[in-house]
């Protein structure tokens, strides 16, 4: 039986790893979680009905409140010890288990995975940003087959890649979805609003992710994660769009065959993957239907309309601090988009603005102190640029 612990139980990729887990109780135990605290009666109920012996809380105000909410869905059975803000998060990373589920959303990820890493657990990462931002640290201390993706894209990878050897490997091909605007000029772009953004056509994520969906940001991000995963170089990364979200990436090896994992798009797979590998989980998610008639899509990316991965690409080349500005800047123009100060097409151009702007770095000698005060300064600029903006 594997042990886990789940950071960001509440969201969508949390709920979703409790839901295997509890089909699955004679292969895994949870015994720590944290959440941000915006649906405690979710937290107390996910406490109660695992065990988890420890409870992260973002804030201290909100730990009576919990109690009380677990007294109540779950009477008669003792409450979890609760700790509370960043270094409760990092504590509960920190437990003795065999994995932990990284799936808090957005940089704050990374000293938590940096905690679980240095506690020796395999790390099932779907807060992706961890890896992005603080790479060089990220990899300087995680152990073969410590670190393992959960975005559905590199999980695909890390099941074609053992198809092959390393060096047989010709290039990975990123599936992107195309987000809810597939096919619009950049031009029809101008007028988009939040609300028609958060409409993803395929997956139902946080409203962080849609947005980075939607600009095609995520698949940016996605291809420097690929980079470092699997240290294939970014120019043997490619972004092809497909709606149908089946294909969820591909391997291409030197002898011309390619192959592709394939799943209808629901999160539970990967998920059961990555706190499961190299094992598989019987019946994580449903498997496709080969009885009916199905046709895939695939096209060519529209880098003018969606210029986030070259963009991104042009970070992960710099490497040092670039990837953490990039991240910062671009979390920063999310949350003004969906508050109405930046227009959508001024989300990639300020990250751009940002970038072009960034002092220089040592690539190969980045600290912790290096990327939170790389990510503060991008902060810093991204905000001065919207409010020039608004």
């Amino acid at each position: 039986m594997r042990t886990v612990v789940i950071l960001g139980s509440t969201g969508s990729i949390g709920t979703q790893a409790l839901d295997v887990i509890a089909r699955n109780r004679d292969e895994f135990a949870v015994v720590g979680l944290a959440a941000g605290g915006s649906d405690l009666k979710a937290l107390a109920e996910q406490a109660g009905a695992t065990g988890a012996e420890v409870v992260a809380l973002a804030n201290a105000t909100s730990v009576d409140e919990f109690l009380e909410a677990f007294a109540s869905v779950a009477p008669g059975k003792s409450a979890p010890r609760v700790v509370v803000g960043a270094e409760g998060v990092i504590e509960v990373a920190s437990l003795t288990c065999d994995v932990v589920l990284n799936a808090i959303t957005g940089s704050i990820g990374l000293r938590p995975t940096l905690a679980a890493l240095n506690a020796g657990s395999v790390v099932a990462l779907a807060n992706k940003e961890s890896l992005i931002v603080g790479g060089p640290l990220v990899k300087a201390i995680a152990g073969p087959d410590q670190l393992v993706p959960v975005d559905s894209e590199h999980s695909a990878l890390a099941q074609c890649l053992r198809a092959g050897r390393a060096s047989e490997v010709k290039r990975l091909i990123v599936t992107a979805s195309g987000g809810p605007f597939l096919g619009i000029s950049r031009a029809e772009l101008a007028n988009v609003t939040p609300e028609q953004a958060l409409q993803h056509p395929t997956w139902t994520m946080g409203p962080v992710v849609t947005i980075n969906s939607a600009t095609l940001m995520n698949k940016g991000l996605e291809v420097i994660e690929a980079h470092l995963l699997f240290d294939i170089e970014l120019d043997r990364i490619d972004v092809v769009v497909h709606p149908q979200s089946i294909v969820h990436s591909m391997v291409e090896f030197f002898d011309g065959s390619t192959m592709a994992q394939v799943s209808p798009p629901d999160m539970r797979l990967p998920i059961s993957m990555g706190i499961a590998w190299p094992h598989r989980v019987a019946d994580a998610s449903p498997a496709n239907d080969w009885t009916k008639p199905v046709s895939w899509d695939f096209r060519p990316l529209d880098d003018s309309a969606f210029p986030a991965v070259a963009l991104a690409r042009q970070a992960g080349q710099a490497g040092g601090i670039a990837p953490a500005i990039f991240n910062a800047a671009n979390e920063v123009c999310v949350e003004a988009f969906l508050h109405g100060s930046l227009p959508f097409l001024g989300i990639v151009d300020t990250v751009a603005q940002v970038l072009g702007d960034a002092p220089t770095s040592d690539a190969s000698s980045v600290s912790l102190d290096d990327v939170l005060n790389a990510e503060t300064w991008a902060r810093e600029q991204a905000s001065k640029s919207v409010g020039a903006l608004s």
